[in-house]
């Protein structure tokens, strides 16, 4: 069965790209560059005023940039509508030039005027205008101490294109960060924003084009797209009405060695709620009656020798290996065998270190590692990894050959080539044991049913974050086994 992509689909860009853009706005398409940021500072105000409709004072802290112009408007229009307004700013009118020059001299003929760094802040909400998205060093000094004033007056913040400190490539910290509660960003969306610790320091997230025309997209690269519960309908289409179980896959899951018969039954599950047709298991001979008391639609087999694997991986067309797998030899053998088969597979936890500790490259294949996994596979430290999360995916698909899903905060999926995607669903209660194991068993049920591995990797990862979203309303803690039952409520009919 193939699929054919023909979804609509979401750009990040690098924060160079997002100047790039602003660019072709100003001089290809002849749009006034303090016209742009007179736009940007009228949309931010409005949505601060809907998000804080209380609100009677506000804190504008301003940088020398254009980020800062940004905030010199919001000041002014909120000077207008009646609000009091407290602005700081980090350099004098005198020194700024270009548009934020402009806005400056715009706010104080309107009577505005302009207090030092060290004065106290004083609004019910404080506007983070300070750094815009061109910071590559740690913040210090006069900046450091600021940002840490904003932090911790206790007061809403409202960051404006990135929050102050944030790296808007990679979604780190460079050093101190304002921490928002919401972020309006614009243009083109910022590809940090939306993974690593972006979600510790971005808050809400709100994206605006600021009627910048689509043609300014064309002349710029694409870093990376945003995955969309939109997709779903054209990875998972209608099926037809003769539609039979082996038109939809076999899965085979390879793992539950002694004391881990549970990791492979979750993504068993998983594979058949996500709409295998059929789901073998080979587990330990003492862990296969369990499985199917659990679920009695798994077809499980207990297997001890690579003799009764053998025929298991010759019935199957996908191979989901590594969940509870361990790494003695019975790991081992299981795990030489499987990657030598002529077969789509799946490789997670144990099944990755064997792999780190044997590296090999093959085709038809999704790795979902994370972070620590993704570490021992590239040989760094996890500190490595989450410095740079795309860097690293597309290290690790160039280095193996393979798809991958670096898990985490914005999970990312790599493909040869240097194709990625970020999925910006998912949530704080599903960090419990066994929500890798359901993902594995998940990609597994979609490449039995004929997605390629980069679709069916991307696909996975958003039905698994959207259906860990629907079980953790009004919950602060999920199982893996929740968000399997909700598989069902992400599904398209």
């Amino acid at each position: 069965m193939t699929h054919v992509r023909h979804y609509p689909t979401v750009p990040l860009y690098r924060a160079e790209d997002v100047r790039e853009l602003d660019r072709q706005a100003i001089e290809v398409h002849d749009i006034d560059g303090y016209d742009l940021m007179r736009r940007a500072g009228r949309r931010a105000f409005e949505v601060l005023r809907a998000r804080w409709p209380e609100a009677r004072a506000l804190t504008l802290c301003c940088g020398g940039g254009n980020n800062g112009g940004d905030g010199y408007v919001i000041a002014r229009l909120a000077q207008q509508a009646g609000l009091a307004v407290q602005l700081i700013a980090m350099k004098a009118p005198d020194e700024l030039s270009g548009t934020a020059a402009q806005a400056a001299e715009d706010w104080l003929a309107v009577g505005g005027t302009i207090e030092a760094p060290d004065e106290r802040l004083r609004g019910d909400v404080i506007v983070d205008a300070l750094l815009g998205t061109g910071l590559d060093r740690p913040v210090r000094d006069d900046y450091a101490r600021l940002i840490g004033h904003v932090n911790d007056v206790g007061q809403p913040v409202f960051a404006v294109d990135v929050p102050s400190g944030l790296n808007a490539d990679t979604g780190m910290p460079l050093g101190t960060c304002v921490r928002a509660d919401a972020t309006i960003t614009f243009i083109g969306r910022k590809r940090g924003l939306y993974t690593g610790q972006a979600g510790r320091w971005c808050g809400e997230l709100v994206f605006d084009p600021l009627d910048t025309p689509a043609a300014i997209h064309e002349a710029v690269e694409v870093s990376a797209t945003l995955l969309d519960r939109r997709q779903l309908p054209a990875w998972l289409p209608s099926r037809p009405a003769d539609t039979h179980k082996g038109n939809l896959g076999h899965v085979l899951v390879a793992g539950g060695n002694h004391g881990m018969a549970g990791a492979p039954i979750l993504a068993a599950r998983a594979a058949l709620r996500s709409g295998a047709g059929l789901v073998s298991l080979a587990t330990r001979a003492d862990h296969a009656g369990l499985a199917v008391s659990i679920q009695p639609e798994i077809m499980a087999h207990g297997v001890e020798t690579l003799e009764e694997f053998e025929p298991l991986t010759s019935r199957c067309n996908v191979i989901a290996l590594g969940p509870g797998l361990g790494q003695d030899d019975w790991s081992k053998a299981l795990w030489r065998r499987a990657v030598e088969q002529d077969r789509s597979l799946v490789i997670d936890a144990d099944g990755l270190n064997l792999l780190a500790a044997a590296p090999t490259r093959r085709d038809r294949w999704v790795l979902t590692p994370h972070p620590g996994e993704a570490a021992r596979l590239l040989d760094c430290s996890i500190d490595e990894i989450q410095a740079d999360r795309f860097a690293a995916a597309a290290a690790l698909a160039d280095h193996f050959d393979a798809v991958v899903v670096l898990k985490g905060h914005g999970s990312l999926v790599a493909g040869p080539g240097g194709t990625m995607a970020v999925c910006p669903f998912g949530n704080p209660a599903m960090a419990s044991a066994g929500m890798g194991d359901a993902l594995t068993g998940i990609i597994a049920a979609l490449l039995g049913q004929g997605l390629s591995a980069f679709d069916a990797a991307c696909c996975g990862v958003l039905m698994h974050a959207l259906a860990g979203d629907v079980a953790a309303r009004d919950r602060r803690q999920i199982l893996a086994g929740d968000l399997i039952d909700h598989l069902y409520a992400v599904l398209p009919a």
